[in-house]
């Protein structure tokens, strides 16, 4: 990957972290107001899920200009993995805001409740409709720049889509509850609420554990280096891939392998068919560096 390359990656990355920011403030805002007007738990709740997807693109901003400092002495593979971690720091955040959201909605069914008001729907469908938007783009920025932590946080976002979703059921059960007389419906809107807690808990659980796989030196399985396999084997000199690793770095990969050449060869020579497969598998926009180590050819 080029600096040019890394340079627009950083920009449209960031942009999204900044849309990110941004929408869930506004919304923030409007769902808290709206849900203390309208007497909803589940639009207040779903108001601080909105605000905790303000600290996560905050850390997905921090995350992703960490990632674009280059290599340095303690770190030679250079810091891509700082937006896994900051994937981590957002599931981690997403987990313990589930919990807070399902305290409170069991609390609220022990005490008096009364029906929300109409505002509550408005304010809920204009919050799907805005997430599901901020989703999409983020989703696609994360798939096409290969960031976790923009993945992580558009993900973020479609939890909010199915919290807002749980929450305009429960609010509209505990309306017509309230209109038609039948006061236990009333308690739908706490129950809706709780619902979501457990949405946004199995969603961070399944960001987290994907974003921690991946800082352990997850290495690409057999048929996504398959490329890389025939890519070395077609350069001059290469007798044969004795072992090719190819582990993600954030949204790079390091690339180790063995290539076996003739022994009689010169170790001039025998470097020179090095730096060959090395600038080949170099092409690739997505490796950042290839470690070769040449050994001698044996039929044993």
């Amino acid at each position: 990957m080029t600096e040019a390359d890394q340079d627009i990656r950083y920009k449209k990355v960031r942009l999204g972290a900044w849309v990110g920011i941004i929408g869930n403030v506004v919304l923030a805002v409007i769902k808290a107001v709206t849900g203390i007007m309208a007497n909803s738990r589940a639009l207040v709740a779903d108001a601080v899920h909105s605000a905790s997807d303000v600290v996560g693109s905050v850390a997905v901003l921090v995350g992703v200009r960490a990632a674009r400092m280059p290599p340095d002495e303690d770190h030679p593979y250079g810091h891509g993995k700082a937006e896994t971690v900051t994937a981590i720091i957002v599931a981690v955040l997403l987990f313990i805001v589930g919990f807070e959201i399902a305290l409170n909605a069991v609390q609220a069914l022990f005490e008096p409740i009364a029906m929300p008001g109409m505002a509550a729907i408005y304010a809920i469908i204009f919050s799907i409709i805005v997430k599901e938007l901020m989703f999409r783009y983020k989703i696609h920025l994360g798939k096409k720049y290969r960031s976790d932590a923009l993945i992580t946080d558009a993900w973020h976002h479609r939890s909010d889509v199915f919290s807002s979703a749980a929450a305009l059921l429960g609010v509209g059960a505990s309306i017509i509850g309230g209109n038609t007389g039948i006061d236990w419906l009333v308690y739908a809107d706490p129950v809706a609420g709780f619902f979501v807690a457990i949405l946004i808990g199995k969603m961070a659980w399944k960001l987290g554990s994907e974003a921690i796989h991946n800082t352990l030196d997850h290495v690409l399985h057999e048929e996504d280096t398959e490329e890389m396999y025939k890519t070395a084997q077609e350069v001059e000199g290469v007798l044969e891939i004795n072992e090719l690793l190819a582990r993600e770095h954030g949204h790079y990969v390091i690339v180790d392998i063995k290539v076996a050449v003739d022994p009689h060869i010169t170790v001039e020579e025998g470097h020179r068919i090095g730096k060959r497969v090395k600038d080949r598998l170099m092409k690739d926009e997505y490796v950042q560096d290839v470690r070769v180590h040449i050994n001698p050819f044996s039929e044993d």
